[in-house]
């Protein structure tokens, strides 16, 4: 009898295991809220080449003077890659404009949907490709 309940607690803990990448991975609409989009317009202050996505921060200055940061989640670094991004595609000082959908949870975060540059040329998003993978 021993060795069957040592047969099932090895084989839960192991399926445990495998459900936990999974579990990691979160939905888009379990972090993000579809009904509140939001477009921000302003300058790169950081931007995070890091797993499990990249993320671009952007210092938005508002009519006192004051700046805001909004943090901006993007796909993952082998997903830009593989969409001809590099590490230093975006530069501190930059001007973007980036439109997504705001988190559910924290202040001034969201998922990028699209990024366009100064000039209005498309970066990121469904105009260049589907990155928010």
């Amino acid at each position: 009898m021993v060795p069957k309940i040592r047969s099932i607690v090895v084989v839960t803990g192991v399926l445990l295991l495998w459900s936990i990448p999974v579990a990691a991975h979160h939905s888009f609409s379990a972090q993000y809220d579809a009904d509140k989009p939001i477009e921000v317009k302003g300058a790169v202050s950081k931007v995070e080449w890091t797993n499990p996505h990249a993320r671009v921060y952007i210092d938005v200055k508002l009519p006192g003077g004051q700046l805001q940061t909004w943090n901006f989640e993007m796909a993952s670094p082998n997903v830009l890659a593989r969409n001809g991004w590099r590490r230093d595609s975006l530069k501190p000082g930059d001007q973007i404009t980036v439109a997504g959908y705001l988190a559910r949870v924290g202040e001034r975060m969201a998922i990028a949907g699209s990024l366009v540059d100064a000039a209005g040329k498309p970066m990121f998003g469904s105009a260049a490709a589907d990155l928010t993978r």
